[in-house]
């Protein structure tokens, strides 16, 4: 016997520990999405959260102009046609206000007729990419993966991101990718800069290990090659902004990374003063500077954001284009989901301490009845496998044949 199961209609056995195994992985997967939110207070008195889950309801908001968070999109919405967005920066729920007449929020009256910092996008209408398709696509023949630009936060089908030829996505051998963020086409064009930098800070296929390290007093382009001449662009300012990064490459001069911002802070709130002293990495104002365009997505190796500069003229850049959210490491989904794991890991833990805890504190006799009933159920699931056919697998049904056994066994004894 196998220890598999099937239900009678479906001819596709499992065995329990790959059926166990699905469903953490099931369980896993949902709370790197939620990020470790229990879906039980409405997230509106928190402000516009860094990154969180949100929902778009279609039954209420069919143009598509507001989203909720996971509590409401439970408590309030169930039953709706919603819209799952995974997860959006800088937002705040918009349950219950002018947006849906006169729907209210069952978790937090009173809010704000409107959140003006919510940023919307097709997205919220169920629709994604450059093609305006919904997900899943009921005409694909095919669901192919999407993958989302960090800046804009749409979802892009591959075959749309502009790319000439499919290996010019950064992967693996085995498929997997090779990048930490993506930017898209569209995007590119705001974070041009970024082609200011070497290429160890974007991804591909040549580079399959590319990571940007930055060691502690010194500068992040230190330890960065030179760029090729194959990546060269015609304007004369941005060829100036990379013979100034080869050269600190080559004199070993001690670039710092800059910047005293506080990770607690607002990035909007760092004044111009704390970046003053620092010096540019790229060597140019990229506020005057002339765009490098070459209408391709940009794919991004890890710990990218690093190696941004944070000189005034950058800094100023980045305000003017509301892209400042690029320097705090916080804003990724690698951070965001690195939390998701750490609050799970302390949940269990707490089930864990809590069940221990419960039983610590029952009487000898209560410690004995449920011990027996540990070893009974033990007993009777060996019997059962033992007695079952081992060249038949175990059907739904004797699931539950097993456990009314039980089930009349215990009142019986009773």
């Amino acid at each position: 016997m196998d220890g598999s199961f099937e239900d009678e209609d479906d001819s596709t056995a499992v065995t329990i520990g790959e059926y166990l195994d699905e469903v953490e992985e099931r369980e896993l997967a949902a709370d790197l999405v939620l990020g470790g939110d229990d879906g039980k207070e409405c997230t509106y008195s928190k402000g516009y959260m860094k990154r969180q889950a949100i929902f778009s309801c279609l039954t209420c908001t069919p143009d598509g102009n507001a989203g909720v968070c996971t509590a409401c999109s439970l408590s309030c919405h169930d039953g709706h046609q919603i819209v799952e967005l995974w997860t959006k920066r800088n937002f705040r729920c918009d349950c219950g206000n002018s947006k849906f007449g006169e729907f209210y929020c069952k978790l937090f009256a009173g809010k704000d007729p409107e959140n003006v910092e919510n940023s919307y996008n097709h997205n919220f209408k169920g629709l994604y990419c450059t093609c305006s398709r919904p997900y899943p696509d009921p005409e694909a023949v095919e669901q192919g993966e999407m993958i989302q630009c960090c800046l804009c936060e749409d979802w892009f089908h591959e075959e749309h991101l502009g790319l000439e030829f499919s290996d010019e996505f950064p992967r693996d051998d085995e498929g997997e990718p090779l990048y930490e963020d993506f930017i898209c086409k569209a995007c590119s064009e705001v974070c041009f800069f970024l082609k200011l930098y070497p290429e160890v800070i974007r991804a591909s296929r040549k580079q399959p290990d590319a990571t940007v390290e930055v060691s502690k007093g010194k500068g992040v382009l230190e330890a960065m090659p030179p760029m090729s001449e194959a990546s060269s662009h015609n304007s004369p300012k941005i060829d100036d902004a990379k013979a100034t990064i080869s050269e600190s490459i080559s004199g070993g001069k001690d670039l710092l990374q800059g910047g005293n911002c506080d990770n607690s802070k607002d990035l909007s709130q760092c004044t111009s003063s704390t970046n003053m002293h620092v010096p540019c990495l790229l060597g140019v104002h990229i506020v005057s500077a002339s765009p490098v365009l070459d209408g391709k997505p940009i794919f991004l190796s890890k710990n990218w954001r690093d190696a941004l500069c944070k000189c005034n003229n950058c800094f100023e850049f980045y305000n003017q284009k509301r892209i400042a959210f690029l320097l705090d490491k916080e804003d990724s989904i690698v951070e965001y989901e690195k939390m998701a794991k750490q609050k799970r890991e302390e949940k269990l833990q707490e089930v864990e301490g809590a069940e221990a805890n419960f039983f610590n504190k029952l009487g000898h006799v209560e410690k004995v009845e449920i011990l027996n009933g540990i070893e009974e159920m033990k007993d009777g699931l060996r019997n059962f496998l033992e007695s079952a056919d081992s060249s038949k697998p175990i059907t739904e049904a004797d699931v539950h044949q097993f456990f009314e056994e039980i089930k009349k066994k215990r009142r019986r004894i009773q």
